[in-house]
């Protein structure tokens, strides 16, 4: 394994790459990813233990969706199986996945509590879609230290987990190695990834800006908010679909290519 230092340019390439491999397979892309959503949505359910199950299980889904894009990206159409690619490879793989996803539930619930601590839960039953927001309530002091708060602590915690299960699936690393390589390689990497993070946001922009402006054209603007959902959707399909080259350039790997 190496790793690659990218210029900048390479995010936007992500991003064009994720686009385009989504639209080689859109149905089955999308479909997964919804899959995926409907996965976490049901799993969140269960009582008492629900949401740190999803928590822990989101590593291991995520690497299915890098699996489906690199299936995709092959000619080939990915299948609902792939989902369970972190679960199909040999006891050690799938030994570090669930320790990953353990890992990753214990620091986001952490990021959680302490922002719960700073406005007693009030931006956590936001986040976690308890409680509708209110202009009062987002205006506040106290929500707007505590959404910061976690940010400030979810952000590191995101790029130790960006590509630690792929690194785990197909470079063979261990929990604790995957999580060092991955946070090191987005830093060492980071103009890429902020230009990947700066087109996705115009392409997200772009979207909301024509969608609106549809929904005028056709002289009902209430409209937008009804299209703009499934819009929103099939762009965090794609950026999903992206996360697959983000690994794949930063890492090099016969197995991978």
């Amino acid at each position: 394994m190496k790793l690659n230092i990218v210029p900048a340019r390479t995010g936007a390439l992500w991003v064009k790459l994720g686009i385009q491999t989504f639209f080689k397979q859109p149905l089955a892309l999308a479909g997964l990813f919804f899959m995926f959503m409907a996965v976490m949505t049901v799993v969140s359910q269960v009582p008492f233990i629900g949401f740190a199950l999803a928590m822990t299980l989101l590593p291991a889904t995520t690497l299915g969706l890098m699996s489906a894009t690199q299936e995709a990206s092959q000619g080939r159409f990915p299948m609902p199986v792939v989902l369970l690619t972190a679960f199909r490879a040999n006891k050690q793989k799938s030994r570090a996945m669930l320790v990953l996803g353990a890992l990753y539930a214990t620091g986001f619930l952490l990021a959680m509590g302490a922002s719960w601590l700073i406005d007693g839960g009030i931006f956590a039953g936001v986040y976690l879609g308890g409680n509708t927001p209110t202009r009062e309530m987002m205006l506040g002091s106290d929500f707007q230290a505590a959404m910061w708060v976690f940010i400030g602590l979810h952000f590191p915690l995101s790029l130790m987990f960006w590509h630690a299960p792929a690194l785990i699936h197909w470079h063979d690393l261990p929990a604790l190695k995957s999580l060092f390589f991955s946070i090191v390689a987005c830093l060492r990497n980071f103009w890429a990834f902020a230009v990947f993070a700066l087109t996705w946001f115009a392409v997200l922009m772009l979207a909301v800006l024509c969608v609106t402006t549809l929904a005028a054209l056709l002289g009902n603007p209430a409209w937008a908010g009804d299209l703009l959902f499934p819009v929103l959707m099939l762009i965090a399909s794609m950026f999903f679909t992206s996360l697959y080259f983000t690994f794949r350039d930063c890492f090099s790997s016969e197995e991978v290519q």
